[in-house]
């Protein structure tokens, strides 16, 4: 009897052994043995979003960091086509929309500036419901979260800086707001006119404020997606423990 009471009792034991030794490789998802949790998973993705407005405002905060990117460069506003097509009836027209595309760009070049600590507030208090979702989905996952859940307090919060750059005398001494001024008030005049009647022109009216601010922040959520998907596709952009330790899980996809 006690012999089979020692066989039963001796199975139970390697039986569950073997159990215990196949959960723990199966928990042995990363470096340290444990398995990552939910709140560090949370942390990276917010860190490498930090990381990323940082390289972004860096990039993009100094001079010709957007007159000189084809790709994010602003132009003048679509409502303005009309502009640029009869530049020719504007006294000195094609030399003030060369200034205003250069003031534009200027001043969202001063304006990105300040969007780190506006960038990194909203980081910091946004609710990630699906950490695992986002940090195993798109190459830009993380970014388009946090723009489809923070842009509209982005936006406001980033307004007024663009308002102060506009207002800032960055080119030839003279803010882009003047210039746009000029710009549209010359052609509002001309539009105005018999021979701009009969050449079909209207006057034009555009919230130059909210056309820079938009377009500021696409560039810089471009730029952040850029540095999401380095971190996730390039272990050396991984830059410390955290983001080793969460987006090395990728790496095992």
């Amino acid at each position: 009897m006690k012999k089979v009471v020692f066989v039963i009792v001796l199975s139970f034991l390697f039986t569950s052994c073997a159990e215990l030794l196949q959960v723990a490789n199966t928990l042995n998802t990363s470096s340290t043995g444990l398995p990552v949790s939910n709140a560090e998973n949370i942390s990276g993705l917010k860190s490498s979003l930090n990381i990323g407005i940082e390289k972004a405002v860096g990039n993009l905060g100094i001079q010709d960091g957007f007159y000189k990117d084809a790709a994010l460069k602003l132009l003048l506003p679509p409502e303005a086509k009309s502009i640029i097509d009869n530049a020719k009836l504007i006294p000195g027209g094609q030399a003030l929309v060369d200034k205003a595309i250069i003031s534009l760009n200027r001043s969202a070049e001063d304006a990105v500036k300040e969007a780190a600590p506006i960038f990194k507030t909203a980081i910091t208090s946004m609710s990630i419901s699906d950490a695992v979702g986002i940090l195993f989905g798109k190459n830009n996952a993380a970014t388009e979260y946090l723009r489809s859940t923070t842009y509209s307090q982005l936006k406001a919060a980033f307004a007024p800086k663009v308002k102060a750059s506009l207002g800032k005398p960055l080119v030839a001494n003279v803010s882009t707001t003047d210039t746009w001024n000029t710009l549209s008030s010359g052609f509002n005049s001309v539009a105005k006119t018999p021979v701009g009647m009969v050449a079909g022109l209207r006057p034009i009216s555009v919230n130059i404020e909210n056309y820079v601010t938009e377009k500021a922040l696409d560039a810089l959520f471009v730029k952040v997606a850029e540095e999401e998907k380095s971190i996730r596709t390039n272990p050396i952009a991984r830059v410390n423990a955290l983001l080793k330790r969460v987006f090395g899980q990728l790496d095992k996809k």
